[in-house]
């Protein structure tokens, strides 16, 4: 197999097992979304730290642990990640799965407007054009819910916030997320402790097997990054931008046909509204790229 089609198979991989998520944390019920969270925030750390040992990764982490911006950095991204990680649980296990797939549909463009703030990009016209399709797309939502769609707004702002300091720190994948699993899974923990000494912990109370399930909750989170991370080197960041559409799609799907959420002709409205600024966004992120590629040698 060539590495590109190994890349392509790795990188629709990952985004695969995160659109499946929906139908894996309702196997965790009926623990509530604040106790799934600790378990997975606990769990991921002693998975990283196998994944560190198989991968020989020590040396790299002791490095960065010696870099106190880097850690500064991935400290308040582990804070928004756990967010995300949470909002996210909240949104399965409370039936909203479709709202869930919003929030990722429209992250890119929140990552790309953080950009224009933080990072002092500038966007070309017909990307002002996607974001404004996208903020059309939410006030019709907001009339079609009643209510604005918060939960995938906190989503797609905490991931594009999660991006932005990740990029600011530059770390390997691997290293990165077992310092930020290291600097939230003591709290995880010590809730984890308190909610058994109170006889309210629902993990282990429902059979073997519902406790084991509780324990690949951090294989769950890092199969799909070291997928993910295997593919980005392989693959154009034109392909894994197409390919990350895959995860709320599958999302939708979910959501709809599977779960059977109500999507009236207002929700259908403000989903094309989505729809078409991602079509408008990736054409332009297509032309912007061949732009590139083109462009004489100065």
């Amino acid at each position: 197999m060539s590495d590109g089609r190994r890349g392509m198979l790795l990188g629709i991989s990952a985004y695969a097992m995160w659109g499946l998520f929906p139908l894996y944390f309702p196997l965790l019920e009926p623990a509530g979304a604040l106790e799934i969270l600790a378990h997975r925030l606990v769990w991921s750390l002693l998975t990283m730290a196998l994944v560190v040992l198989v991968l020989r990764k020590r040396r790299s982490l002791a490095a960065l642990l010696r870099d106190r911006r880097k850690v500064g950095l991935l400290a308040l991204a582990a804070l928004a990640i756990t967010a995300n990680w949470g909002m996210y649980i909240y949104g399965v296990v409370t039936q909203h799965v479709v709202e869930t797939a919003l929030g990722y549909y429209i992250n890119p463009l929140v990552s790309v407007l953080l950009g224009v703030l933080f990072l002092g990009e500038r966007l070309r016209r017909l990307q002002w054009v996607a974001i404004g399709l996208v903020v059309l797309a939410v006030l019709v939502l907001t009339i079609g819910y009643g209510r604005l769609p918060w939960i995938a707004l906190v989503l797609a702002f905490s991931f594009g916030t999660y991006g932005l300091l990740k990029k600011k720190a530059a770390a390997g994948a691997v290293e990165s997320l077992t310092v930020e699993t290291a600097v939230v899974a003591g709290p995880a923990l010590a809730y984890l402790v308190w909610l058994g000494a109170a006889g309210q912990a629902q993990a282990g109370a429902h059979g073997t097997g519902h406790a084991l399930l509780f324990a690949t909750t951090g294989v769950v989170t890092a199969v799909p990054l070291l997928c993910f991370g295997a593919a980005a080197i392989r693959l154009s960041l034109t392909t894994i931008g197409m390919l990350q559409y895959l995860t709320p799609t599958i999302q939708f799907l979910i959501g709809v046909y599977v779960q059977g959420e109500a999507m009236p002709t207002e929700r259908w409205v403000g989903f094309a509204l989505v729809w078409l600024g991602l079509v408008v966004f990736t054409v332009e992120a297509i032309r912007g790229s061949r732009r590139r590629v083109v462009a004489p040698v100065a």
